[in-house]
């Protein structure tokens, strides 16, 4: 009789760290968690411990954050302190005594999607994490896009208003300013400080104080000027949305991220503009556009199931 595989997987936030396990049936059989500490030395004995925790396993994957290359090493992550070129696969492999496989966090979350969530049974689709900055993973041919050194997916950092606002990857004008969680509470204020958006002024207390939660509070309501900023939003949304499209003509986009949150105020914007900017959209099946399913769990699901992605 064949025992039951044990797969853990491991997400590293920059507030917590959640490890899970999972069954053969990719059915979460044990949890642990974590707050995520400062230093690489205490990253790693936090790793242990979730992963110790979590024991016996066969396999174990992490995400993170960042830069990840082919061999596990994190080469820069704006989240976490004091991290760079950090060996996070060798180290926790020396103190584990098995083999761990590493990958960029939004990059786990598609592998969850592709394995347990809305993109299952696809083989050629982008997921788009909608969260304080915007990642992605590309799975192409029914494989795991990684590219030349591991860095496929910071698609957040694509430039599309070259003396837009800065960025703090160092330098102006990238997607997430304009399409994160974090984009999206730049517009809102700009809107207000413009001396729109009263009724949002009015839920927040003050200019410097509004933020994407309120701005959905007020559209809920009705409220004409904050839907105008969630059509403004879906706008810079669907922009990044056909670029990916353009160069990779997937078949499936899917949005994850906390901005999933709001799916019904900026999905119809969305759909909308990006019919608008595709390149000869009237000519071309256009992707199907679904919002992710597996919520905060994606990171730590694609973590266990790196072991079987990257070895296709």
């Amino acid at each position: 009789m064949t025992t039951p595989a044990r797969r853990v997987g491991i997400d590293v936030g920059g507030t917590k760290c959640l490890a899970l396990c999972l069954d053969d049936d990719l059915q979460v059989v044990g949890e642990a968690r974590r707050p995520t500490p400062k230093g690489p030395d205490a990253i790693i004995d936090t790793l242990v411990g979730l992963a110790e925790e979590l024991a016996p396993f066969d396999t174990i994957g992490v995400g993170v954050p960042g830069l990840v290359t082919m061999d596990g090493t994190l080469r820069a992550a704006p989240n976490l302190v004091d991290i760079r070129d950090f060996h996070v696969g060798r180290l926790l492999a020396d103190r584990l005594g098995t083999d761990v496989h590493v990958d960029n966090d939004a990059t786990c979350a598609a592998v969850a999607e592709w394995k347990r969530g809305v993109a299952r049974g696809s083989d050629d689709f982008v997921m788009v994490t909608l969260g304080t900055g915007i990642g992605g993973g590309v799975v192409a041919g029914g494989r795991l896009v990684r590219g030349a050194n591991g860095f496929t997916g910071e698609i957040g950092h694509m430039v599309v208003d070259p003396t837009g606002p800065p960025c703090p990857c160092g330098r102006r004008g990238c997607w997430e300013r304009y399409a994160s969680g974090s984009g999206l509470g730049r517009l809102a204020r700009d809107a207000a400080a413009a001396h729109r958006l009263t009724r949002v002024v009015e839920i927040a207390g003050s200019v410097d104080d509004v933020r994407g939660e309120q701005l959905a509070v007020a559209a809920r309501e009705g409220d004409l000027e904050a839907l105008e900023v969630f059509d403004e939003f879906g706008r810079w949304v669907a922009l990044g949305l056909a670029n990916l499209t353009n160069l990779l003509d997937p078949g499936l986009l899917v949005l994850g991220g906390g901005l999933a949150a709001s799916k019904d105020l900026s999905s119809g914007p969305i759909r909308r503009w990006f019919a608008e900017l595709l390149y000869a959209p009237e000519l071309r099946p256009h992707p199907r556009l679904e919002f992710a399913e597996m919520g905060e769990r994606a990171g730590a699901i694609g973590a266990a199931l790196l072991p079987v992605v990257h070895a296709l």
